[in-house]
C-alpha cells in the first residue's frame, strides 16, 4: 500500500517518486496543501474503497500514516 500512496503524490505532486519514503512529511516535505491533500484521498477512496472521515485526515503526517490508515480500512 506503500508504494500506492507514494505512486499517486508522486504524480499528483509531480515528485521524484524516489524521494517520497515511509516518514516523508506530506505537507513539509512535498508541499502538499489542504486542497492536494482532498484532491489525495478521493484518488484513494475510488481506487481503493476507503472513505476517510474528516477527523482522520487531520491526523495524517506523513505517507506511512496514510499507507497504514487504508491498509487497515480497506474493504475486502
Amino acid at each position: 500500500m506503500l508504494e500506492a500512496v507514494k505512486e499517486i503524490l508522486s504524480k499528483q505532486l509531480r515528485v521524484d517518486i524516489n524521494s517520497i519514503t515511509e516518514e516523508t512529511n506530506i505537507v513539509d516535505d512535498l508541499g502538499a496543501d489542504s486542497l492536494d491533500v482532498v484532491e489525495m484521498l478521493m484518488t484513494i477512496e475510488q481506487e481503493y474503497g476507503v472513505v476517510v472521515p474528516d477527523d482522520v485526515i487531520a491526523t495524517f503526517k506523513t505517507v506511512g500514516d496514510v499507507a497504514r490508515y487504508i491498509e487497515n480500512n480497506q474493504q475486502e
